[in-house]
């Protein structure tokens, strides 16, 4: 009976969601990333060795061969043990009402969709690409932290001071402002058990797995060469939608 009683709920929080969902967003392109994030892995947008010399190629390889892969089969092993249809249900919807699911769902749901964020939030590191934001975005964080190289600043250290393993952010609150915060393993704002709730619209992965073969413990000097593969274009489009 307790089975049952769990799973009614799972299914009542799911449909809810769907519902308020499709309310806010009838007539819209999705709007958590660019593309929108589904329940597949999806190919890299460059190559292991093109985040060279800021990540190595060896690195990429294992992050997202090995560890982002696991949290991709292992989220539609929660998904197929706790009947969600994929088919249906977006990704973010489920992230939306995670509190309704197990850990290994909110653990491997949460690793999944960050790491298909991350992968879009970068590029390779070509003197070409501007290294900073512009429009309403580049406006919008001078009136927030008084310029870019004090959000900068910020952001950073919010990214030093996460202890252990996480996620550093900058996501657009629901009134519209940004902020800055981290999240705990592989939590992230869309959840809603998150201490910190909001649109994402930048995320660093400051596990040691995304950069120990390189830096070792130095994670600052990995953030200070992180600033050079931002994909502003991609942060951009995410604040506009």
């Amino acid at each position: 009976m307790l089975t049952d009683r769990r799973k009614f709920l799972k299914s009542t929080a799911a449909l809810l969601a769907i519902s308020s969902w499709s309310a806010a967003n009838r007539g819209n392109q999705p709007f958590f990333g660019l593309p929108e994030i589904n329940y597949q892995q999806q190919p890299l947008p460059f190559s292991y060795g093109a985040l060279e010399p800021a990540i190595d190629a060896m690195t990429m390889e294992i992050h997202y061969s090995k560890h982002a892969a696991g949290y991709t089969k292992n989220l539609n092993d929660a998904c197929l043990a706790e009947k969600v249809n994929t088919q249906v249900l977006p990704l973010v919807t489920l992230l939306s009402a995670i509190s309704g699911y197990s850990e290994k769902m909110r653990n491997n749901a949460g690793g999944h969709y960050n790491h298909e964020f991350f992968w879009q939030s970068l590029h390779s590191p070509q003197p070409a690409v501007a290294h900073q934001p512009t429009g309403p975005l580049a406006a919008a964080i001078e009136n927030k932290f008084s310029s870019f190289d004090q959000f900068k600043l910020q952001f950073a250290e919010v990214a030093k001071s996460r202890f252990g393993s996480g996620w550093a952010w900058l996501i657009k609150a629901k009134d519209g402002s940004l902020q800055i915060g981290s999240t705990p393993n592989q939590d992230n704002p869309l959840m809603n058990i998150s201490s910190l709730q909001g649109t994402p619209l930048l995320g660093l992965d400051v596990w040691e797995h995304a950069y120990y073969l390189r830096y070792q413990n130095r994670r600052a000097d990995y953030i200070t060469a992180w600033w050079t593969l931002v994909n502003w274009p991609i942060v951009e489009q995410r604040y506009q939608q």
